[in-house]
């Protein structure tokens, strides 16, 4: 089901900061940059080889990143893997008993479909399914 990973996501407070670290330290340049309101964040990838380093920084302090944020603090916030249909992948992951935060596949970014699996029945990790 699971074909790649398709990104690991990092909140971040300062958006411009990350990019000029991953830049300068790196030498990786943004590929793609994208504001998406109806998750309240703004996003940086970063390509590396066929994935990417999305950063991601709220938009609002109503958003699932800005409470990350405020009771985490910075660092990986969830891991997108690549999957032929968000639709029948989701449908496995309730058919197996799982708690999603998605319960049916909606817009991404860069004109993916994604539904999100939620960390409690994940070993603690948020889980995105992303197909392209």
């Amino acid at each position: 089901m699971l074909t790649e990973i398709d990104h690991v996501a990092i909140a971040v407070n300062d958006l411009e900061a990350a990019i000029a670290y991953y830049r300068e330290t790196f030498g990786a340049e943004t590929v793609h940059r994208e504001r998406i309101d109806s998750d309240g964040v703004e996003e940086a990838l970063i390509k590396v080889a066929d994935s990417y380093v999305q950063l991601l920084t709220p938009t609002s302090d109503a958003s699932p990143v800005a409470k990350f944020l405020a009771n985490k603090g910075e660092g990986i916030h969830h891991v997108g893997y690549r999957v032929a249909s968000c639709a029948q992948a989701l449908d496995a992951v309730k058919a197996g008993g799982h708690r999603v935060i998605d319960e049916a596949p909606r817009p991404g970014s860069r004109g993916t479909t994604v539904a999100f699996v939620h960390p409690k029945g994940a070993f603690g990790t948020l889980i995105e399914l992303v197909e392209e």
